[in-house]
């Protein structure tokens, strides 16, 4: 699946996003995933073993993979009609790494929008999830192992950072620097011990776009899920409920 855009707005720009989002940008495109096989984080294709997606052939996890747990919780293409999954790596152009916040009570906030959802996270197993049904909406879903308490006090900080942070915050990364206003924290449903749920808007070069996120947990277990609309800044987005509640069925069943 190659990843592109309808969206007007500079890579850097779109970097600047969550950067994991690039991956689900590419799945809002008219492509379609490789029949049979499912891309590597790393972009190549792997047919992946039955039951174990991203497993070699013989059955053993190819070298840096995440455990065959993680891997069973995420989602694969095929588990939601009506959207594309990819597991593609990011764009090569995005930055890598957690960005940093010019405000420390919105620090958890930055991190959420990096390649994990913060330092304490053992292993992310992430996806790209683009809408059939939708135009432009894009979501990416990221599965996380934690120690349990350190998945308890993730949720706690992002809900502390929402109160705090509710007129926004800079955020660099790689020396990219983008801003993130009118943080607001919106009911949303989930089937997981604990969740937390906000929109913002994330700008930079001038362009701006509407981010909602969910923040999951699930035992130690966290799952988060961060949606986008590509065709234009004033297109609101939210996490569609029905990739909410697969992508915490298969934690459960994995668990």
């Amino acid at each position: 699946m190659r990843i592109k855009t309808r969206s007007t707005a500079p890579v850097t720009t779109i970097a600047l996003l969550p950067a994991l989002l690039l991956a689900a940008v590419g799945c809002s495109s008219a492509d379609s995933p490789a029949s049979g096989k499912v891309p590597d984080p790393k972009g190549s294709a792997v047919a992946p073993a039955p039951g174990a997606p991203g497993a070699s052939a013989s059955g053993s996890a190819a070298p840096g993979a995440a455990p065959v747990g993680l891997e069973r919780a995420a989602l694969v293409q095929g588990d939601l009609p009506g959207y594309q999954v990819s597991a593609q790596g990011k764009n090569p152009n995005a930055p890598d790494g957690q960005p940093q916040a010019d405000k420390k009570a919105c620090q958890p906030l930055a991190d959420i929008m990096g390649d994990k959802p913060d330092p304490a996270a053992r292993e992310t197993v992430n996806r790209g999830i683009g809408s059939q049904k939708q135009v432009g909406l894009a979501v990416s879903a990221s599965v996380s192992s934690y120690s349990e308490g350190d998945a308890k006090r993730l949720v706690s900080r992002l809900r502390d950072a929402v109160a705090a942070c509710g007129t926004g915050f800079a955020a660099t990364v790689e020396k990219q620097t983008g801003s993130y206003r009118d943080v607001k924290a919106v009911p949303y449903r989930t089937a997981a011990d604990e969740s937390v749920s906000w929109t913002t808007v994330a700008a930079a070069g001038g362009v701006s776009a509407q981010v909602h996120l969910v923040v999951a947990r699930e035992g130690d277990t966290v799952v988060r899920l961060m949606a986008l609309n590509v065709t234009g800044a004033g297109q609101q987005a939210t996490v569609p409920q029905e990739v909410a509640d697969k992508q915490l069925e298969k934690v459960a069943k994995a668990g």
